[in-house]
């Protein structure tokens, strides 16, 4: 763990504070033919000669460089204007994954996969991943028939803006459960009822308002059940 955190503390280091934004749009554009991609590499591997301080890492620190290397060429070379946010996250998910199995492989403890796929393991990714998609598509479906939403008024917010945001509420909601900490869901409702008190007000819509309290409720319902049968298998 100390090896993998001191590798996650160098890639921090190499691509967020000492990676200029002229270096990012000079390799935006000239792609592999861009020096600093070259230089950024090369600054990855320095960064971790530097935090382990031990030229016995040599090895593991040139394979830090050219694992980056690769991964932010085959960014360069498939991103698109329209992509670009969709492959920073797949560039820091690759490079996350890189450096943990690095790590891994250099302190020869390949223990990944027995606690990646326990039971408690097990358990826990099926009740995370209910709670994104399918539990948006199932509330969505359940109350479709009073939705109050015109296609205007739909146009008039973020695109998927509400899914969005009834995934991510849902998530610290069972998170919360599964911890114990059940005062903070009710700080949580609380402050979205605060949230969502002037725009119901404002609308003066009352099936918008029976609307969203009956989304709202089947989705703190839902993050509930999941958080305390997690809880209760768990513990």
């Amino acid at each position: 763990m100390s090896l993998l955190l001191k590798l996650l503390l160098a890639h921090l280091i190499g691509d967020f504070f000492l990676q200029p934004s002229s270096w990012v749009k000079e390799k935006e554009k000239l792609a592999l033919s861009s020096p600093k991609l070259y230089l950024h590499a090369l600054l990855h591997g320095i960064l971790v000669l530097l935090l382990l301080w031990d030229w016995q890492s040599a090895l593991l620190a040139l394979l830090v460089l050219l694992v980056h290397l690769f991964i932010d060429a085959v960014k360069l070379l498939f991103q698109k204007k329209k992509t670009r946010r969709y492959w920073f996250f797949i560039d820091q998910a690759a490079h996350f994954c890189a450096l943990l199995l690095l790590s891994l492989w250099w302190e020869e403890q390949w223990v990944l996969p027995e606690v990646l796929f326990t039971g408690q393991s097990l358990v826990l990714y099926t009740a995370v991943l209910a709670l994104t998609l399918p539990a948006s598509v199932t509330i969505k479906t359940t109350i479709s028939k009073w939705a109050p939403y015109t296609e205007e008024k739909e146009n008039e917010s973020l695109q998927s803006a509400g899914k969005y945001i009834g995934i991510m509420e849902r998530l610290f909601v069972f998170i919360f459960v599964v911890i114990g900490q059940l005062p903070a869901v009710g700080f949580l409702l609380a402050a979205k009822s605060v949230f969502r008190f002037g725009d119901l007000r404002e609308s003066k819509d009352r099936k918008l308002t029976e609307y969203i309290l009956i989304g709202t409720l089947l989705s703190f319902g839902m993050a509930l059940l999941l958080g305390l049968l997690t809880r209760h298998y768990l513990f």
